[in-house]
């Protein structure tokens, strides 16, 4: 074997010792880079989440919006038709209303 001067043996423990600091260096920065990813990653995840409820809740009224429309545009046709079937029922009970007199009063008279 041979041997190194006590020199040079000092001078790679030395460089080793700096290696050593570089990594834990570099291991530190890494870990401070993936938390500031993460931390990226959760605030876009939650402005995305906030943007999807904002365009769920935005459809959501197009369709409840949509929905009353038609709701109403319905109830008119019904109203509509019950108006007209009422006054249908006015003018039937309004012709035949003296028929219906003069049958209860001959009704009455022959009792």
């Amino acid at each position: 074997m041979s041997s190194l001067p006590q020199g040079k043996v000092h001078g790679i423990i030395k460089a080793l010792t700096e290696l050593e600091e570089k990594i834990e260096s570099l291991n530190t920065k890494v870990a401070d880079m993936k938390k500031n990813l993460n931390q990226k990653a959760n605030s876009e995840i939650d402005r995305l989440m906030a943007k999807t409820r904002d365009m769920a809740t935005k459809e959501a009224e197009v369709i409840i919006n949509d929905a009353r429309e038609k709701a109403n545009e319905e109830s008119q046709k019904i109203l509509q038709e019950a108006e007209g079937k009422l006054a249908e029922l006015k003018s039937k009970i309004d012709s035949n209303f003296d028929d219906a007199v003069t049958f209860v009063v001959s009704t009455v008279l022959k009792a």
